[in-house]
């Protein structure tokens, strides 16, 4: 094999740094198969990520790379970030496929691998795996048994999470427990991370009080304060009720929001705020209220999209002020300029909580001082989970203002299991109305001080910086796309296009069948399949195709 890219190093924040010397004395030495680390979200996973990717393959040059993401638009992000390492990951792969030999390997979801384990069980064959946010393979039984199907004869696994997770009733594979705890082998949380500094962001929580009035699925009349002691059905309810847009509680939070999102801007031009929605039809009524309150055309992320991927990456690239979303961005999407958020949706988890707010938290490389707001309904549920988190900011902020050795205190967490389903009848629930009473919690500043942080200095520190051991090319490889331009992936893709394109013209020309131009095609480019042809057999398959339209 030959020498496919020069040596390159990587400059490492202290944990990733750590945390790649554990993975290496523990799966590196091959003392054990599976490495679980657990980082606050903006921490820099991928980039721990890939560079052991990048390690592992230069010691197995016949492996495989192969990483499961949650979502098809984290599968595309992947596949960038993975280019920034000369790692080559096919991001379009379906059951059915090849890989072809230019290729490092390739992004799938969770999905896929419950749908396709046993295709890519071949591709994971003695390779590394990267299952990023682990804890999704609990949200379908299907999902673990994928897992355990599809990768069971992996080499090596790493498995990564935002946030602590439980087990709850379907333990994850490759995943070791202590009474339904995840254990991890490497954990950096948000209160390390605050006090390294220059990682993620000091978040405030606004917590907006109300009074709301509801008809429940019972027929009855209903009217409390967030301060009443209600049970789980009626807490529900209420939190439905201050979050409808019929009311006027939604109102006058994002009325806040907005305000506090212009002052941002102020200092920071390309500032963005992100609203959490219930569903689809919440986070278009959302939208609508933006726009006709603020004159402002909010981006819209549902599951539903087909382009929702495509306009949460022009949001991020850009500089519009909101995106109103449903899960589409409630974790692993990196969109920095995130400053003001609001919590808009009934899922009341830890969980998903954590998993939201790390998309407030990414810190943006030359602002000295940049806290974040999440405006949270004043819901007991999610009043603990906030504070819980604000007591590791205050603490950690406070340490690094006093240089104290001393330890953090760590907070104690509630289980992580997901509510069971709500078991009202929302046909005959009515929200009546919604009021805002007042905000706490916007800003602590006698409490908390200022973060203020020279990121520049980073660049000094040389021990940080490991080098990134050259990789071997594969036999059949084509011409490696530099870093900076688009991915291999990408134009492997349009080639593809292309290619279907001159298809569809001599399909018109000649009178053939699109099989029979197909097999001549491949018969004249020496191509077995096109899903699994390099970027230089594609090129060739193309020419071929060019001389054959001349010919006739």
């Amino acid at each position: 094999m030959l020498e496919r890219s020069m040596a390159r190093s990587i400059r490492l924040r202290p944990w990733q740094r750590d945390a790649l010397e554990r993975f290496h004395a523990t799966v590196g030495s091959g003392a054990q198969n599976d490495f679980l680390a657990v980082a606050t979200p903006g921490a820099g996973k991928t980039t721990f990520a890939l560079t052991a990717a990048r390690h592992w393959l230069a010691d197995h040059p016949d492996s495989r790379l192969v990483v499961v993401a949650p979502t098809q638009h984290l599968k595309r992000q992947w596949a960038q970030a993975a280019a920034a390492f000369d790692l080559a990951l096919e991001p379009f792969w379906s059951s059915g496929d090849g890989l072809a030999g230019d290729m490092d390997g390739i992004v799938t979801t969770y999905q896929q691998v419950a749908s396709s384990p046993l295709g890519l069980a071949g591709v994971a064959r003695q390779g590394f795996v990267v299952l990023d946010e682990i804890h999704h393979a609990g949200d379908d039984r299907a999902w673990g048994d994928g897992l355990r199907n599809a990768f069971s004869d992996a080499d090596a696994r790493l498995s990564l999470s935002g946030t602590p997770f439980r087990s709850d009733t379907t333990p994850i594979p490759f995943v070791t427990y202590d009474y339904e705890e995840a254990v991890p082998d490497y954990e950096y949380g948000y209160g390390d991370a605050l006090v390294d500094g220059g990682v993620v962001r000091p978040v405030h929580f606004p917590r907006i009080k109300g009074h709301m009035e509801w008809v429940g699925a019972d027929g009855q009349f209903h009217s409390h304060d967030f301060d009443d002691e209600l049970d789980r059905s009626r807490a529900n309810q209420r939190l439905r009720t201050a979050l409808s847009t019929d009311g006027q509680w939604l109102s006058s939070v994002l009325e806040d929001a907005h305000r506090r999102l212009v002052e941002v801007r102020r200092t920071q031009p390309d500032a963005g705020g992100l609203v959490i929605c219930m569903d689809v039809e919440h986070a278009r009524e959302i939208a609508a209220l933006i726009e006709r309150r603020w004159r402002v055309r909010a981006t819209v992320a549902t599951s539903d999209d087909p382009m929702a991927s495509a306009r949460i990456s022009r949001f991020a690239a850009g500089s519009d002020p909101w995106i109103v979303a449903v899960r589409m961005v409630s974790e692993g999407v990196d969109i920095p300029r995130l400053r003001v958020g609001v919590f808009a949706t009934n899922t009341t988890t830890e969980l998903f909580f954590r998993q939201a707010l790390g998309r407030l938290v990414r810190w943006t490389r030359g602002l000295r001082t940049q806290r974040a707001w999440m405006y949270i309904p004043d819901d007991p549920r999610l009043r603990r989970l906030a504070e819980g988190i604000a007591e590791q900011r205050r603490h950690s902020l406070w340490k690094r203002r006093r240089e104290d050795d001393d330890g953090l205190d760590d907070v104690a967490s509630e289980a992580l299991d997901d509510l069971p389903p709500d078991e009202d009848q929302l046909s005959l629930f009515q929200a009546m109305s919604a009021v805002a009473t007042g905000v706490e919690g916007a800003d602590d500043p006698d409490e908390d001080p200022e973060l203020v942080w020279d990121d520049s200095t980073v660049d000094d520190d040389e021990s940080l910086e490991i080098p990134l051991p050259p990789l071997q090319r594969r036999r059949g490889a084509g011409v490696l796309v530099g870093v900076g331009g688009p991915s291999l992936a990408e134009t492997k893709s349009k080639l593809r296009k292309d290619n279907a394109a001159l298809v569809q013209h001599l399909v018109a020309v000649t009178g053939r069948s699109h099989r029979e131009v197909n097999s001549e095609l491949n018969r004249r480019s020496g191509v077995r399949k096109v899903t699994e042809a390099t970027s230089e057999q594609l090129q060739k398959r193309l020419m071929a195709g060019e001389r054959w339209v001349k010919e006739l």
